[in-house]
């Protein structure tokens, strides 16, 4: 038996699992989560696009607190969707995504 016979299962490549456009996958967003979330994104998408609506107010503190907060949701609940929709769920692992 020659010494390439013994090695020659184990040095060929392994074939590289098909790419997803784009690397999107709804594996981890399951049942009402995926709509959920869209839902969330729309929403607050709203909320920002009705605040920059307002021209005049008397009192503009409540208004500028409500804007920071529905830009903060939409572009975090970008970001999840983002994180759970494509692979960098698999690239960064379950423990990272989980801490952050």
């Amino acid at each position: 038996m020659e010494n390439g016979a013994v090695y020659n299962e184990t040095t060929e490549p392994q074939a590289k699992p098909p790419r997803r456009p784009l690397g999107c996958t709804l594996r981890h967003l399951r049942g009402w989560r995926l709509p959920t979330k869209a839902l969330q994104a729309i929403l607050s998408l709203l909320a920002v696009i009705f605040e920059e609506i307002v021209e005049d107010c008397i009192k503009c503190g409540g208004l500028y607190f409500f804007e920071f907060i529905s830009c903060s949701a939409f572009l975090l609940t970008l970001l999840i969707l983002c994180v759970y929709c494509t692979d960098v769920y698999e690239t960064f692992g379950e423990d990272k995504v989980q801490r952050v």
